[in-house]
């Protein structure tokens, strides 16, 4: 549980307004913004990731501009999709022909060295084999007839987002949540985290849950099968011919130079591929983002939805937390089971508290650091300042599902054993 602390008072070196603010806090000017974004995080470097964050910049700022001029915003399949589509067949075209080709070497020097070329290329082609997704084995998961009540509400917020609900709920400890296929039939995976689940209202549960439910009806193709793959093998393509390192004085050094040098080409031909897919894929990915936000509004209320967006704003202050519990239970003497248990018990009582106590102003600072930041973090998702906008264009949405005290009680119920697993292996293997 937190602990109160003294206020602190400073005046802002730029423009000499007196700062008064939580000494648990960063300390910034409401008014200048100085130090309103002191550990800005590192932009990734490279001219892919340049170009990424530029591409995800221009798309999210343009499909909100069209928004206010009152266009309509629907999942679409436009002619982009269907280029990022034959790209992507294109480049498991390759990966089949690879195959094909190695296997022509394998057979043709059976017995003898001329097997060789044919190994090496379906070890190639094996790591660039696309990968269904499995059911976690490292973390609780239920299916229907362990969390009735939970996956009842799951369908429930599936209904207003038009889709099916899920075949399994995993729980971790992550600050997030995610939603997935697995195996061959293409079955729903829900993921939640409890340090983000745990902290949330009823209302802002559903809220996430419609955002969730809303990626499978947004008609974003970077995360389906075909195009998922082809970015995954373009990925490692793009490892495997990344310049080789050497020591200057390495007697393999002309080697490496010569590899370098070859490496050239196709470097710059898989990078222009990639760039190009982005290009195809990135401004449905950002309108993903915002139709799964609607669908959020529409399932939980657009002041819901909103307040979810703040709260994954300060996930930072929940780590800190659990952070602070694990040294607090390392601190208390030897972690046997029986110990971590007692721990563990009341951890999500205690997050919750600590993250109700950050104050109103240290969650602006928040949303303008976020501003600031723009896409340089994350070129996938459009900004919150940007998400944010979206929901407040029209009226607000009511909701469509109302959280209930009963339901509520009976899915803590469902979730009480996973909620202790999880809360015991943060505390025994630290955060």
């Amino acid at each position: 549980m937190h602990t109160a602390a003294a206020e602190r008072v400073q005046v802002c070196p730029d423009c000499g307004t007196e700062i008064h603010g939580d000494g648990r806090f960063v300390l910034w000017c409401a008014v200048c913004d100085w130090n309103v974004d002191p550990e800005r995080p590192e932009e990734k470097q490279g001219r892919l990731a340049k170009a990424r964050r530029a591409q995800a910049r221009r798309h999210g700022e343009r499909l909100l501009a069209e928004l206010n001029a009152g266009e309509a915003l629907r999942a679409r399949r436009d002619s982009s999709a269907v280029l990022a589509f034959a790209l992507a067949l294109a480049v498991h075209g390759l990966t089949v022909a690879l195959t094909a080709g190695g296997a022509w070497f394998l057979v043709r020097g059976w017995g003898g060295w001329g097997m060789l070329p044919g190994v090496f290329l379906l070890a190639l082609v094996w790591s660039l084999r696309p990968r269904l997704h499995r059911l976690p084995q490292d973390k609780p998961v239920l299916h229907r007839a362990d969390a009735p009540e939970l996956f009842a509400l799951v369908d429930e917020v599936s209904r207003v987002a038009g889709t099916r609900g899920v075949d399994a709920i995993a729980v971790d400890d992550e600050i997030n949540a995610n939603v997935r296929s697995y195996g061959i039939r293409g079955r729903r995976l829900l993921t939640l985290g409890l340090p983000l689940w745990e902290v949330l209202t009823p209302q802002q549960r559903i809220a996430l849950l419609g955002h969730e439910m809303g990626h499978y009806v947004n008609g974003d193709t970077r995360h389906g099968l075909v195009v998922g793959a082809a970015y995954r093998s373009l990925t490692t393509w793009h490892y495997y011919f990344e310049p080789v390192d050497h020591e200057p004085l390495d007697d393999s050094g002309a080697l490496t130079l010569i590899l370098n040098v070859l490496y050239v080409v196709p470097r710059l031909l898989v990078r222009g591929v990639l760039t190009l897919l982005d290009g195809l894929t990135v401004r449905a990915s950002q309108r993903a983002e915002y139709l799964a936000d609607r669908v959020a509004a529409r399932a939980g209320s657009t002041p819901a939805a909103l307040e979810l967006m703040d709260r994954l704003l300060i996930s930072d202050s929940a780590a800190v937390t659990l952070q602070r519990e694990v040294n607090r239970a390392a601190l208390n003497g030897p972690r046997g089971r029986q110990q971590t248990a007692a721990w563990a018990d009341g951890l999500w009582e205690r997050l919750a508290t600590d993250l109700a106590s950050v104050p109103e102003q240290e969650r602006e600072r928040l949303r303008r650091a976020s501003t600031l930041r723009g896409h340089s973090v994350d070129a996938t998702h459009p900004p919150t300042h940007l998400r944010r906008a979206c929901l407040l264009i029209g009226e607000a949405e009511p909701p469509a599902v109302l959280a209930d005290d009963e339901r509520e009680r009976r899915i803590t119920e469902e979730l009480a054993e996973s909620r202790a697993k999880v809360a015991q292996q943060i505390l025994r293997d630290g955060y």
